[in-house]
């Protein structure tokens, strides 16, 4: 397999794995009841079926992380990297998709004051994780 495509494929994965991640740290926030102290009123359940949909959707974002370490002069501080590609999907997560497909209002504030500043926080948590495995999996 060409460099190229297996770095695209390592992307991939590593958004895969970073959306896992994610999502994991998100479940067990809601178990310990961080999101009710924070007035959040949003329950996550971690099952199989409602996994599928966000470890896809991290992988497709894993792809425009690629495009930040495609050349070989640019595979460095791979971590960094991604947090700052992070700032996409959760700007359009704020922006777009939880006041026009979940009708929670810009940025979820329907669901909490804080409902934003959450929804940053996981996709930089995706970002750290995505930038971490994906410069893991690529090695030397």
């Amino acid at each position: 397999m060409p460099k190229t495509s297996a770095l695209l494929a390592v992307c991939f994965v590593s958004g895969l794995l970073g959306t896992l991640l994610s999502s994991l740290l998100l479940w067990l926030g809601d178990e310990w009841g961080a999101m009710r102290i924070l007035g959040i009123s949003y329950s996550y359940t971690i099952d199989l079926h409602s996994l599928y949909a966000p470890l896809f959707k991290g992988g497709l974002w894993g792809l425009l992380f690629f495009f930040t370490v495609a050349s070989p002069r640019s595979r460095r501080r791979w971590i960094r990297k991604a947090l700052w590609v992070a700032l996409i999907p959760a700007l359009a997560d704020v922006i777009y998709f939880f006041p026009q497909h979940y009708q929670h209002g810009i940025g979820g504030i329907n669901l909490g004051m804080l409902m934003p500043g959450l929804i940053f926080l996981s996709w930089l948590i995706w970002g750290f994780f995505t930038g971490f495995f994906a410069r893991l999996l690529w090695g030397r």
